[in-house]
């Protein structure tokens, strides 16, 4: 009978899986199917990869003015990106104006970033979130809209490109988590009517589409207001994307609140804890943990579904880029608007992720199935 090698438990791992080579031989060559798909990827970079670099790199325009610079060459006419980019940062902004629109970002930045840091105390984060909650959106309200303080009105309808997206996202996202949240709990609730009434409205906003609320928020609602009463069209539009969010966030959350075990409650009732209390400091916390995911997933998706509000009017990023597309002066460079578009939506989303990623992690106590 051959005996069998045991490995001394003292001994150093075999090179061949630690390092570069370990790394490759476990995620790229560990079985015929993974070898198989290597090289397919290999030779599709290969045919895919050297052409897309000579066009968007190597043979592309890069300075210049106007769109007879671009002639020469056969690459990518970056000049049609930089001679609008102003446009798809702001949209219909005033120029003189836009140094507004920088310090909101600007405040947003040095607000948020002591969030990020380990070394900031909790209480601290604490009442910065709530600043940023409370008091941000007012600030970043009055210095956009303007009208007060001797800045000069801007009108929402001048409001496009990047930052009619991050306004409707933005406050889509603030606004439909926390309502979320209360509607998945009414919608778990002892209460008859509490939990008829929040699953009737999670229903109905989740069979509808957001086109369709956008449409109705635009175009419907004015018919039932008095006459000489009017919204403003970006606020319906606020509205009728926060209200339809919100409903998909109740579910996310609500799947969270399924996977706590019922004897977290009855812990917490046996500590005399109240409703209130219990959810807030042992439910909830748990449960939006086990759901980051799914939030994120939202956040992202709302973000991508900015570019709707085309049916109402407004000029989001995406709609901006497509109506410099149609600009006489500049046909036939829309390759390089889109790729431009698509590179910020892929930004923006891969940084939520990205973020979510890293929470999970920290949050992470041990739970992981």
């Amino acid at each position: 009978m051959s005996a069998t090698h045991v490995p001394h438990p003292d001994l150093p791992p075999p090179s061949s899986t630690i390092g570069a080579l370990g790394w490759l031989r476990r995620n790229l060559f560990s079985s015929p199917l993974n070898v198989a798909l290597t090289v397919l990827a290999v030779y599709l970079l290969a045919i895919s990869l050297p052409p897309m670099l000579r066009w968007a790199l190597f043979d592309a325009t890069w300075s210049g003015d106007s769109r007879e610079a671009c002639t020469a060459n056969s690459g990518a006419c970056w000049i049609f990106i930089k001679v609008h980019f102003g446009q798809f940062m702001y949209g219909f902004y005033p120029e003189a104006q836009r140094w507004r629109v920088d310090a909101v970002v600007l405040l947003l930045i040095i607000g948020a970033a002591p969030l990020f840091i380990s070394s900031v105390s909790n209480p601290l984060k604490v009442r910065l979130g709530l600043g940023l909650l409370l008091l941000y959106p007012l600030l970043a309200f009055m210095l956009l809209h303007g009208g007060l303080f001797g800045l000069t009105p801007v009108d929402t309808r001048q409001w496009g490109g990047l930052l009619l997206t991050l306004v409707i996202a933005g406050v889509g996202m603030t606004a439909a988590l926390p309502l979320g949240v209360l509607l998945a709990l009414g919608r778990r609730s002892k209460m008859p009517a509490i939990q008829t009434l929040c699953v009737t409205f999670i229903e109905f906003w989740r069979g509808v589409p957001l086109i369709t609320v956008l449409f109705m928020s635009s175009v419907m609602l004015p018919l039932f207001l008095p006459t000489g009463m009017n919204f403003d069209k970006l606020l319906r539009a606020l509205i009728g994307v926060t209200l339809f969010q919100a409903a998909y966030m109740a579910e996310v959350v609500r799947g969270g609140l399924q996977a706590i075990p019922k004897g977290q409650v009855e812990a917490a009732a046996a500590l005399g804890l109240g409703y209130w209390k219990t959810m807030a400091l042992i439910v909830l916390p748990q449960a939006l943990k086990l759901v980051i995911p799914g939030i994120v997933n939202t956040f992202i998706a709302l973000f991508k579904d900015t570019s709707l509000v085309l049916i109402i009017g407004l000029f989001d990023l995406m709609n901006i880029v497509h109506s410099a597309t149609t600009n006489p002066a500049w046909l036939g460079f829309s390759t390089e608007g889109y790729v431009f578009a698509a590179a910020v939506y892929w930004l923006f989303c891969f940084s939520m992720s990205h973020y979510s990623q890293s929470l999970e992690k920290r949050l992470h106590t041990g739970h992981k199935r």
